[in-house]
């Protein structure tokens, strides 16, 4: 079966993840390509470093090329943001990634793209589990061996990175970070960002050092996401070395983890308030931003002292990128590390957030430290904290009741001033902070974010809706 999440169609390698099911995707590609007369104009392919993925696109490509569809194969492991680049600016209606993003290592997927290199909306992907539906009724699925397929011209295997880091290049203040003179120490998390930042960063003639850059589909025995307890070893050779920045990006680098010149971890929710204070104060923009639900209320103070606006979309970037063509805001991102900027790719670019983050230090003059005091000071310190909850499908159904259905609540000590059930169950407190039980769109998990002026608060506020639903802490 093929089943859609915010982050693509992601599963357990062996289990859903299998050439039956990889096949089966690209059949329903297929079908819906040649319903919507777009077959002709092919299809653009990439993957990243995790088991399979390699394969994974061969095995989507002999259908494909059965189909009569060609592909346009990257021909080696690439960033996610470099194909949505690819299929925006050639103007292709569709591209697909290997990829499970920050997903621990058991699990591989893929990322579909449509035309303008958005990721692919609900209403497409829904689309596409019924193509795949069908040809799973149908059965029979034809194919041409891979080696064959590329004989007759059905696949191009082609590298567009140099294409994809011009465009960065060409918009970041490539003389100002030249001028600073900067030493940075970079982290892929055994992912694909470190031929792109090395170029990018080697370019702009920092001081460069690389952190866990082999290839290892396990990831080092962690999730390649760029959380706090992931990044200790940058965080202590930033202090050691002491270096200006660090930098990690998660396995298909569409996502980012900033360490400051103090060693200190910066959360997502503070790259994005660092950028849109930047692009506001520093380079002169002007234009609302775009947040998820779980992500901090901070940007909303930010946009109202500068005149402007925060919208509030469900979680998955699909939203952001629709939103912020819908109002010309010039910022979106999540609290996950994901985020892009107006002018750029219609999806998170880890790789080009990172280099706007670099501008930034050598634009302002400043530490990021500095920077992040600064921005503290005027717009006040908050504390997030975020619980992950693993369950069995019964227990799934329970917890639906009970929150979207029966609309418990429980007692939180604090006045409220409404309650959204936009995507999961949000409370919004009078005092301006908030709190949010809702499921991943990625993994069996229910996950709980709070934002309040105190991490006691933040705590306590989550410790009440466990004791509500009868969770146990995993993380």
């Amino acid at each position: 079966m093929i089943n859609f999440g915010t982050g693509g169609w992601r599963a357990v390698i062996g289990d859903g993840f299998t050439r039956q099911n990889i096949q089966l995707l690209a059949k329903a590609m297929s079908m819906k390509m040649k319903d919507e007369k777009v077959d002709g104009e092919g299809i653009v392919i990439g993957y990243d470093r995790r088991f399979l993925s390699k394969e994974a696109v061969k095995w989507a490509c002999e259908v494909f090329a059965a189909e009569g569809i060609h592909c346009w194969f990257v021909n080696r492991s690439s960033p996610t943001p470099l194909v949505m680049f690819y299929v925006e600016k050639h103007r292709m209606h569709y591209g697909m990634m290997v990829t499970a993003s920050h997903n621990p290592a058991i699990y591989n997927g893929f990322k579909v793209f449509t035309y303008g290199g958005r990721d692919a909306s609900e209403e497409q992907t829904k689309q596409i589990e019924e193509y795949a539906s069908k040809a799973e009724a149908e059965g029979g699925i034809r194919i041409i061996e891979y080696g064959k397929a590329k004989e007759e011209g059905f696949v191009t295997e082609f590298n567009p990175l140099n294409e994809y880091l011009d465009n960065i290049i060409a918009n970041i203040n490539m003389q100002a970070i030249r001028d600073r003179g900067l030493h940075i120490v970079l982290d892929p998390m055994y992912g694909v960002s470190q031929t792109s930042m090395k170029t990018i960063l080697s370019t702009a003639r920092c001081e460069i050092d690389l952190i866990h850059e082999r290839h290892d589909t396990l990831f080092g025995r962690r999730m390649p996401a760029p959380s706090e307890e992931a990044l200790t070893e940058l965080r202590t050779y930033v202090r050691e070395m002491e270096c200006d920045l660090g930098i990690a990006t998660d396995g298909d680098a569409d996502r980012i983890g900033v360490v400051d010149d103090r060693g200190r971890y910066l959360h997502a929710n503070d790259i994005l308030v660092l950028l849109y204070y930047y692009l506001l104060k520093y380079r002169g923009w002007r234009g609302p931003v775009v947040r998820n639900v779980a992500t901090t209320h901070v940007l909303d103070r930010m946009a109202e002292s500068f005149g402007e606006k925060c919208y509030e979309v469900p979680v998955g970037f699909k939203h952001i990128s629709a939103k912020m063509q819908e109002t010309g805001a010039i910022i979106g991102g999540e609290s996950s590390g994901g985020l892009t900027v107006r002018g750029h790719i219609n999806g998170k670019d880890g790789i080009y957030a990172a280099s706007l983050l670099v501008e930034m230090i050598a634009v302002s003059k400043k530490r990021l430290s500095e920077i992040a005091d600064d921005i503290e000071k005027q717009y006040g310190k908050i504390f997030m904290e975020e619980r992950s909850y693993s369950f069995t499908q019964d227990r799934r159904e329970e917890l639906q009741k009970i929150l979207f259905e029966d609309k418990l609540l429980p007692e939180f000590g604090f006045p409220m001033e409404k309650v959204s059930y936009l995507d999961g169950c949000k409370v919004y407190f009078q005092n301006g902070g908030w709190i949010i039980a809702r499921f991943s769109g990625t993994e069996p998990l229910l996950r709980i974010f709070c934002e309040m002026q105190t991490k006691e608060a933040s705590v306590k506020m989550c410790e009440k809706f466990e004791r509500l639903l009868d969770l146990s802490y995993k993380y």
